[in-house]
């Protein structure tokens, strides 16, 4: 039977990649246990920073690993990125895109004219990622920005989960812009906080979760936002992210993949020491964190652990943490 999201939550917005799919491949039981969500009535959402292809080619992706999506359920950056470029120029004005088909429909339904050239004197830039960008059109919107077109970028992933390994995301291009122009965009995606506010406006959303799993942009923007977040541990963050996060970017929960979404979660408990977690128990004794119950490589042992350092007085730098937890 499904525990609807712990009792406590209406809606469940989620991360694609490295929580539903790895480039072209489902993620191990994030299917069936997205379809047991919505079987139990909580609506299910999709909030990327993937701005390069549109909503209904991602939902078609989506529905072909049997999720049962509709184009209306992803909450892409690059709509909250057009929406934020249309409080900063006119309407109908003309843009310069950098991006893909998904950034650049967004521009034109919201009644932008498109333009590719800085000669074509754009009142605005907004730049996403696709794997088609090239130096050339980075230089263009250097050049356009340099006489005065307001910046936007869809978002600042500096990586990107890919079936072979972990890619170069559009944080990587963004930058290169930035040492060329001097100045930062305004950023629509994740970590800023108006991507999870357009998307709780859309499912009006009382008390939404959110799952990410990276620490840098799901977990930090979701905390900016003020919605609890989950890490899954299928994507981009390490057991070592987790230990040495910064406060700013530490999950109300940490799960291994989507099926535990399904049943109680434990939640590390106080002990004299550290924190316990299931059949696991971590003790800081000195400088030294150790695992003096239970398998050091389990979840339970890094949710236990993580508590331990967070509630330690001494930084992380200062702590002789027990290799196994984080190898």
């Amino acid at each position: 039977m499904v525990v609807r999201l712990w009792g406590k939550y209406d809606t469940l917005l989620a991360d694609l990649d490295g929580v539903i799919y790895e480039g072209s491949n489902s993620i191990s039981r994030a299917v069936e246990s997205v379809n047991q969500i919505q079987d139990a009535g909580i609506p299910v959402g999709y909030v990327t920073n993937n701005s390069s292809r549109k909503p209904e080619t991602i939902v078609e992706q989506l529905n072909g690993f049997g999720l049962h999506a509709k184009a209306s359920d992803v909450i892409g950056s690059a709509q909250t990125g057009v929406e934020l470029l249309s409080t900063l120029v006119p309407k109908g004005s003309k843009i310069l895109v950098v991006g893909g088909e998904g950034l650049r429909a967004r521009v034109r339904e919201a009644g932008f004219e498109i333009v590719a050239k800085a000669d074509d004197k754009p009142a605005g830039v907004i730049q996403g990622f696709s794997p088609d960008v090239a130096w050339v059109d980075l230089a263009e919107a250097s050049f356009a920005i340099q006489r005065g077109a307001r910046w936007v970028a869809t978002n600042s992933d500096w990586t990107i989960p890919r079936e072979g390994g972990i890619a170069p995301g559009n944080g990587t291009l963004v930058s290169a812009v930035h040492t060329a122009v001097g100045q930062m965009p305004v950023v629509a995606g994740k970590p800023e906080p108006a991507i999870f506010h357009t998307a709780l406006r859309h499912f009006e959303s009382k008390n939404a979760l959110f799952v990410g799993d990276r620490l840098d942009t799901d977990i930090l923007g979701a905390n900016r936002a003020g919605i609890d977040s989950v890490l899954v541990m299928t994507g981009v963050a390490t057991r070592k992210d987790v230990l040495g996060s910064k406060p700013e970017e530490r999950a109300t929960y940490i799960i291994g993949d989507l099926s535990e979404l399904l049943s109680e979660y434990r939640t590390p408990k106080e002990t004299k020491r550290g924190f316990s977690c299931g059949d696991a128990e971590v003790e800081l004794l000195g400088n030294r964190v150790l695992v003096t119950h239970g398998d050091p490589k389990s979840l339970n042992a890094l949710k236990a652990a993580a508590a331990t350092i967070y509630a330690a007085e001494q930084p992380i730098y200062a702590l002789e943490v027990e290799p196994a937890l984080y190898e």
